[in-house]
């Protein structure tokens, strides 16, 4: 964080008095300072606690044939050794289709999936055994390029079609026509804290499972159905996690089943904590993409017709493949108008891990297709890019007929226009542009780039039903407070901005208030903390369950002191009612003595969604969240090595919740988007083995690849939605905003020919990728 964002905070503290709009920290930042945060790992192990390890398969695609695992067994501190034929209930973690096997029942499909589970003494001593099996394999033919699974029309969930308009007759009138494709890459959730379950077994076939999930309810209903056991049998709990972006939504439940199944059957506690390279070679991650285009345009850049084809790599199940493909689908605007398109998806079945949701859910794999095209749009008119990009913007709001986007849903709340031009403004574009200009013409190896690239991102689940959320608060005869709502905390600071909710809805100081660990004993039937709604939802059924008890305590407060109940204000720690100042504490206390509920459960369901998955059309989002951000790069063109030199970013978080969590999660999200589109390449082998399975072969961004200058700022707005307090979404998003990276980095490539051929860069834009790209301009500037 620079200067300019610590001034920006400084400024944003509100005039009348409130815990909500407030910089507040993270309300367990000592505690993770201090080391002292309970991560599932650190929870004290129950005596008699084994550990598990799976054993996996070497092969990305064949039958096994037989499988010897008395040398697993007879491995010092082996306690037993599980297959599929020991799961009670049914051997399935399928978040949507039931085609994910929790142990393979003798068809193996990627290198890496799960076969036994090994339960030992220690965990080092399971994880020994694990590779002690013996097992003969048929291999059969793998699949393990999207390409490849188009071409053998290999689908896991039928290809996806979306039309407005008549795509082909609007080619037929457009002025300019071009044809492409585009390869852009997966990406590891790369999360601190790995998957981990622990098991532990209660009276009455009971079972408590800590685990590190974004969806505890769907770890319950997976344990429960693989120990074929009823869900009030099963609690799920997680206190908090080391960072998931997606890779514990669904993908926890592997680890969870292979934990309860294991505490079941030895009647122990069992803990399964995933090694690095273990999680990795197990785990999905972020979608690959590869795209072929067509896109119609004019004179002026505009854009009158587009085709596209996006084929991902899903992996060898479904998993969230299908709403990961509908959200791409979804985003392929990004900002602009689309009057006459034609967009198909497919889902490649590949002999890979089965992909799943990250950071965004398919939103920047659709974005980023039409950015590159409005960026070659651009270079063939020897137009500035970002003038390309303002003139395909939506139409603002008053403005009918440009307005609409291409799956029916009508925008009013467009605020890209005045975004941009602010960003425009502070960031000295239009003068850098020309600086660039100039030191490229006389730097004949270091080649700067500058790119500006906007952002609207749609704000819910694509699944209506989601949409919902339930919490509990209590109020204690002290006057403190304790929350429990369904979102679960993995650092993005949803229980400080719901305590924040709570305290404020009540009057008080957030230091009263707290939140308790995510359990589905609490609070049931719970969303997954994903599609960036956690705040949203969690927020307004917490802010519902504290204003019931506010309503209870005003009501009590005017029959002791008169006045009437729309007057009496809860402030700064008292109730002020008929000109008396009460503090919060005292009336609280006369009212647990006069017998008034002093808790109450809160819910909320986000209202006017509906989609219709078999025309894909509908209203799927609550509201869009909008950003914009500028780039500024420089590349070698010798070996392909490139630095950020400075990032501006505007990010639309509605009327703030917490401008600080905020603004870094801006930050983070930024770095991650960076990450995924510049250095953090996933690379299989010919035989299917993912090699990129460690810190040592696997590149995310570190400090050294921040920009000096990183100047991150909310813009100001109110949410036209009724959201919680009329604040936006900030987790997904502004993953977005370094697309800018990506392009500018383009741009320096095409400086080498004085822009007038577009590089065929594919992402990430690693050195051997920018070094292709320039050889290819050159190659055509030398005709």
């Amino acid at each position: 964080m620079n200067s300019k964002t610590e001034a920006f905070l400084t400024q944003q503290v509100p005039m009348a008095w409130a815990e909500v709009g407030k910089s507040h920290k993270h309300e367990s930042a000592v505690l993770h300072v201090l080391g002292e945060a309970t991560y599932t790992d650190d929870i004290p192990e129950a005596q008699g606690t084994l550990h598990a390890a799976l054993g996996l398969s070497s092969k990305a695609h064949a039958n096994i044939l037989s499988m010897d695992l008395e040398p697993v067994r007879r491995m010092p501190g082996v306690v037993a050794v599980y297959t599929h034929k020991d799961i009670p209930g049914t051997n399935d973690c399928g978040p949507i289709i039931h085609d994910d096997p929790i142990l393979s029942p003798g068809l193996v499909q990627y290198i890496g999936q799960p076969i036994f589970i090994v339960v030992a003494k220690s965990h080092e001593q399971a994880r020994r055994a694990a590779r002690k099996a013996v097992i003969e394999y048929e291999e059969l033919p793998a699949i393990l390029t999207p390409q490849a699974a188009r071409d053998a029309q290999s689908f896991v969930v039928p290809p996806m079609h979306l039309a407005r308009g008549d795509a082909q007759a609007a080619f037929e009138r457009s002025k300019h026509r071009l044809k492409g494709e585009l390869q852009v890459g997966g990406q590891e959730q790369f999360y601190l804290e790995g998957q981990i379950a622990y098991a532990v077994p209660k009276e009455g076939d009971g079972m408590h499972v800590y685990c590190s999930t974004q969806h505890p309810t769907e770890m319950q209903h997976v344990v429960a159905h693989a120990l074929h056991r009823h869900s009030h049998d099963i609690v799920v709990e997680c206190r908090r996690m080391g960072g998931a972006f997606g890779g514990k939504e669904s993908q926890s439940a592997l680890w969870a089943a292979c934990a309860a199944i294991s505490a079941a059957r030895t009647k122990r506690p069992v803990k399964l904590r995933a090694d690095r390279d273990d999680d990795m070679m197990v785990t999905g991650k972020r979608h690959c993409f590869y795209y072929e285009y067509e896109i119609g345009y004019g004179d002026d850049g505009r854009i009158s017709a587009a085709k596209v084809q996006m084929v991902s790599r899903a992996g060898f199940s479904a998993d969230l493949s299908a709403p990961v493909a509908t959200r791409a689908v979804c985003h392929f605007d990004n900002t602009y108008y689309l009057g006459d398109v034609d967009i198909r998806a497919m889902c490649g079945k590949t002999n890979t891990q089965s992909n799943t949701a990250f950071r965004g859910f398919g939103g920047p794999q659709g974005a980023i297709a039409i950015e590159y095209i409005v960026d070659e749009i651009a270079r063939n008119l020897g137009m500035d890019a970002l003038d390309v990009r303002k003139i395909n913007f939506y139409g603002r709001n008053d403005e009918e007929g440009r307005n609409v986007t291409q799956y029916g849903q009508k925008i009013v709340d467009n605020v890209i226009h005045e975004l941009v031009e602010q960003l425009v403004s502070e960031s000295d574009y239009r003068k850098r542009r020309d600086e660039i200009n100039a030191f490229n013409a006389t730097s004949p190896v270091l080649k700067r780039g500058l790119a500006l690239t906007p952002v609207k991102f749609g704000i819910a689940f694509n699944v209506t039903h989601f949409n919902q959320a339930g919490a509990l608060v209590h109020v204690y005869t002290d006057g403190s407070v304790l929350v429990n709502h369904g979102g679960t905390e993995m650092g993005q600071g949803i229980n400080t901005k719901v305590c924040q909710v709570v305290a404020h809805e009540l009057g008080i100081s957030l230091d009263l208030v707290r939140a308790s660990a995510t359990n589905t004993s609490k609070v049931a039937n719970t969303s997954a903390t994903a599609a960036s709604t956690g705040a949203d939802l969690n927020g307004k059924a917490a802010q519902d369950a504290a204003h019931t008890i506010r309503k209870r305590l005003a009501e009590f407060a005017v029959k002791l002191h008169g006045g009437a109940v729309e007057d009496v204000r809860f402030e700064a720690g008292q109730i002020v009612v008929n000109g008396s100042a009460v503090p919060f504490p005292e009336l609280v206390q006369k009212a647990y003595m006069a017998r008034v509920q002093l808790w109450s459960d809160g819910f909320y369901a986000t209202p006017g969604l509906h989609w219709d998955p078999k025309t894909m059309s509908g209203n799927p989002f609550s509201y869009y969240a909008y950003g914009a951000s500028v780039s500024e790069v420089v590349v070698d063109t010798l070996t392909g090595e490139w630095k950020l030199l400075k990032v501006n970013a505007l990010y639309d978080a509605g009327q703030s919740l917490n401008p600080a969590i905020d603004v870094g999660q801006v930050e983070g999200a930024f770095v991650q988007g960076m990450g995924w589109l510049t250095t953090e390449e996933l690379w299989w082998n010919a035989s299917g083995k993912l090699m990129t399975h460690a810190p040592s072969t696997y590149k995310i961004p570190g400090v050294s690849d921040c920009p000096e200058n990183f100047d991150i700022r909310l813009f100001k707005n109110r949410n036209v939605t009724d959201s919680i307090h009329r604040s936006k979404a900030v987790g997904e998003p502004p993953l977005l905003l370094p697309f800018s990276v990506f392009l500018a980095i383009r741009d320096a490539c095409s400086s080498v020919a004085n822009h007038k051929f577009n590089p065929p860069l594919r992402a990430p834009a690693t050195s051997e990728a920018i070094l292709n790209a320039i050889s290819a301009v050159q190659e055509l500037a030398q005709g």
